[in-house]
C-alpha cells in the first residue's frame, strides 16, 4: 500500500473518501450490484402483497442484508421489514434524495456473490389471470346497458 501524499490528503479532506463505484452505489441503495441476492423495483414493492420468492429467500439466505427505498412510503415498507424481523435480516431504510433509482429494496450480502439474475417477479399465470378478471366485469356492465 503506498503513502498517502498531502494533495490526497487534503482531497480526502474536501470531498470524503474515494467510493468505488458511486453511481451503481446510488443505483442499489448503497451496495453493489455483485452482491445482491435478488431486487424489486418500486412499483413492486408498491403491490398490495409482499412478494413470496423474496421471503423466501430471506429464509434461504439469512446472513443478508435487506436495503429499502426511504422514498417510498412506510406502508409500503412495513411487510418487508415484519418479514426481515421474523427472519432475523438486519434491514436499512436508505434515503438518498440525490441518486434517482427505480429500485425499491435489495437483499444483500456484504460481499460479492455474482448472481446473475436479481430482479424477481410475479408468476405469469398470476399477472394474466388478474387481467382477465377485469374484462368480464366490463362486458357484464356493458351488455346491462
Amino acid at each position: 500500500m503506498s503513502k498517502k501524499n498531502v494533495d490526497d490528503i487534503l482531497q480526502e479532506g474536501i470531498y470524503g473518501k474515494k467510493e468505488i463505484n458511486p453511481e451503481e452505489r446510488r443505483k442499489f441503495l448503497g451496495t453493489l450490484r455483485e452482491r445482491i441476492v435478488a431486487a424489486l423495483l418500486m412499483t413492486q414493492v408498491r403491490e398490495k402483497e409482499a412478494y413470496p420468492e423474496l421471503i423466501n429467500l430471506m429464509k434461504e439466505h439469512p446472513n443478508a442484508k435487506l436495503y429499502l427505498n426511504g422514498t417510498l412510503n412506510m406502508s409500503y415498507l412495513k411487510k418487508y421489514i415484519t418479514a426481515a424481523e421474523k427472519h432475523g435480516l438486519p434491514y436499512t431504510v436508505v434515503i438518498n434524495k440525490n441518486a434517482d433509482t427505480h429500485i425499491g429494496l435489495v437483499l444483500a450480502y456484504d460481499y460479492a456473490i455474482d448472481k446473475e439474475d436479481i430482479f424477481l417477479s410475479r408468476p405469469q399465470q398470476k399477472q394474466q389471470a388478474k387481467k382477465k378478471s377485469k374484462w368480464p366485469s366490463l362486458f357484464k356492465w356493458l351488455k346491462r346497458r
